[in-house]
């Protein structure tokens, strides 16, 4: 190895989980730091008796390292441009660069060996983005990996990490672009289009993770009446709309979302009356409705828990959620789901639906169980890196 790097040494026993390939070492779990060592540098970690545990990212906070590779290797453009080649080569894999669909995610953090990194694509548009200092100070290092990768017609690398590193970092990133320039901001999945908004839009500018989700409930279409909550920027009315439904009524608190998703629609149905938007609170909307009003219901709200702490009231978020859509929606209809809150189990999440739907007193019986799609894959040593549950339900 090339590099001369610091070295972290753990306390005795708190090896095991590097071992097992767990890819955090946390704070706890170390001995010796380096007095000179800085936020964001590759550092060696050790074991107690001085086996080499892996080399990582070092950051401040409880996640002290993020594991890049448990080998003695140097962390340099080969590398991160060997990592993009095998998650490029796996998205091919699975089907997902085609003619028709331009839209999709190419790194997933650790389940794609890179922590603390996220790229979604969008045509000929990547849209980078860090979670670690580490992925932060290897920005353009990443960004002319990506348009390098061979035959992915990449041009343009867009940087937004102004609201997913470490405050406590001072990092102060600007979201720009790294390499290229704006050149449009449509992109198709499945053969439908999109405007994304990475500029200004949430997470990368759409939610990519709902991909094969969407595809599901457009089978679910056909003649319903579809409402569409915390509709963002209408992913799931897009597809209802081209599954054949009767209407489609989309959600969302934001004026800026209900423009999107009118826009979006506009772009694959000019002229469909079909579809309405509606900028309230989804607590008040569903409050207000008819019930039988709906023979379809999506629920995606966003993440009501983003650290354990807020798990309880998040529990309770979800419980009365599900609950008003239980009370309201037609008999023989079908509710899609959600939680992308990562500090919620599937188990928790399953049970605030279980005693929502208890509380209607209705007959529910589940259809599907969701997650994220195969280009967000979790890595089978890191399983805090699933996070999106899904349930499609029939109530009688």
């Amino acid at each position: 190895m090339s590099q001369q790097l610091k070295t972290i040494t753990l306390k005795r026993g708190k090896e095991e989980s590097l071992l097992r390939f767990h890819p955090w070492v946390f704070s706890g779990a170390i001995a010796n730091l380096p007095d000179d060592i800085e936020e964001g540098e590759v550092v060696k970690v050790i074991a107690s008796d001085g086996r080499l545990l892996g080399v990582g990212h070092y950051e401040i906070g409880s996640i002290a390292v993020r594991i890049l590779d448990s080998a003695d290797t140097d962390i340099d453009e080969a590398f991160f441009t060997e990592r993009l080649r095998q998650a490029w080569a796996l998205r091919r894999r699975l089907g997902l660069i085609r003619t028709d669909n331009s839209t999709f995610r190419l790194v997933h953090g650790e389940g794609d060996f890179l922590p603390g990194c996220v790229v979604d694509v969008y045509g000929n548009t990547a849209v980078l983005q860090a979670h670690s200092p580490g992925m932060h100070y290897a920005r353009q290092i990443i960004a002319n990996a990506l348009v390098a990768l061979p035959d992915a017609g990449i041009k343009n690398v867009y940087y937004k990490s102004e609201t997913t590193l470490p405050f406590k970092a001072r990092l102060d990133p600007v979201n720009d672009y790294l390499i290229g320039g704006f050149e449009t901001n449509i992109a198709t999945e499945n053969g439908l289009k999109f405007n994304i908004d990475w500029l200004k839009g949430q997470k990368t500018g759409f939610f990519v993770d709902q991909r094969d989700n969407r595809a599901l409930l457009q089978k679910y279409s056909q003649d319903a009446r579809v409402l569409n909550m915390f509709c963002y920027t209408g992913g799931f009315s897009v597809y209802a709309m081209r599954g054949g439904a009767q209407l489609v009524h989309s959600v969302d608190s934001s004026a800026k979302a209900v423009t999107l998703t009118d826009a979006n629609i506009e772009l694959n149905f000019p002229g469909d009356n079909r579809h309405k938007a509606f900028a309230q609170d989804a607590f008040k909307y569903l409050a207000s409705m008819e019930k039988g009003e709906y023979d379809l219901i999506i629920l995606d709200p966003p993440a009501f828990a983003k650290h354990r702490s807020a798990v309880r009231n998040a529990m309770i978020g979800y419980r009365r959620l599900n609950a008003a859509a239980f009370e309201k929606i037609a008999a023989g209809g079908i509710l899609f789901t959600f939680s992308c809150s990562q500090a919620i189990s599937k188990e928790q999440f399953r049970l605030a639906v279980f005693t929502a739907a208890a509380m209607s007193g209705r007959k529910v019986r589940i259809l599907h169980q969701l997650t994220q799609p195969a280009d967000h894959p979790v890595n089978i040593y890191h399983p805090e890196g699933e996070y999106l549950k899904g349930l499609v339900l029939y109530v009688e």
